[in-house]
């Protein structure tokens, strides 16, 4: 492990910012005008992460999953979360100061998240315009999701550095993988989605019980 990375690569639901309950409300709205059950906020956990296709392919009665449908759901989704995605988002405690800190320091940071761009573009402007994070990704035409390492290539390559030298914060097996595959220093956190042993299991470098941690990566600035 290098002594001192140089950039910070985050995700962003789970993360940085507490979408669940403005995502899975916006998801359930969805399951009830096609007249499908909905599921609980908690389920959300297990089904948030992918991008909105994965999300439905999830939560879909098995046997109405078809790649039509999936997609009208998708076009739904954008409407509803559109009108939520709001409504109760906020950042979770400790990240205010963990990024003051990062822009005390000088130290680049970045987004990369399987959320639409669009929708990630708004979240950003709403609850994290105070930081300066370039470049911000979302799910983009033609780019791989995540855990492909095409966005952190991509992210690197804005940044003129190479993947090892950033640390990749995440909160489920996704955002691990992510890092794993491009290099990157793959760092989970134990506030997020999903649970810590999911993020020991594919091999976390790193676990982060509070977002100050984070700074102990980074050497003494």
């Amino acid at each position: 492990m290098p002594s001192a990375f140089k950039a910070v690569i985050f995700d962003l639901d789970g993360t940085l910012l507490d979408t669940l309950a403005d995502i899975g409300g916006a998801a359930n709205d969805v399951l009830v005008q096609r007249g499908h059950p909905t599921h609980t906020l908690d389920a959300y956990r297990h089904f948030i992460g992918d991008g909105v296709a994965t999300l439905f392919q999830r939560t879909l009665p098995e046997g109405v999953r078809t790649e039509e449908l999936i997609a009208e759901c998708v076009a739904d989704f954008a409407v509803s979360y559109g009108q939520k995605w709001k409504e109760t988002s906020k950042l979770y405690p400790g990240i205010v100061e963990l990024l003051d800190e990062l822009t005390r320091r000088e130290v680049p940071i970045a987004v990369l998240s399987n959320k639409p761009q669009d929708f990630v573009e708004l979240c950003m402007a709403e609850f994290l315009s105070s930081w300066k994070f370039n470049p911000i990704f979302g799910q983009r035409a033609g780019i791989p999701r995540k855990p492909d390492p095409a966005g952190v290539f991509d992210i690197c390559h804005a940044l003129i550095m190479q993947a090892a030298e950033c640390l990749y914060v995440g909160d489920s097996s996704v955002d691990i993988l992510t890092g794993k595959n491009s290099g990157a220093f793959a760092v989970g956190v134990a506030w997020g989605f999903r649970p810590v042993e999911e993020l020991i299991a594919h091999g976390a470098d790193r676990i982060l019980d509070t977002p100050s941690q984070l700074l102990e990566l980074l050497g003494d600035q």
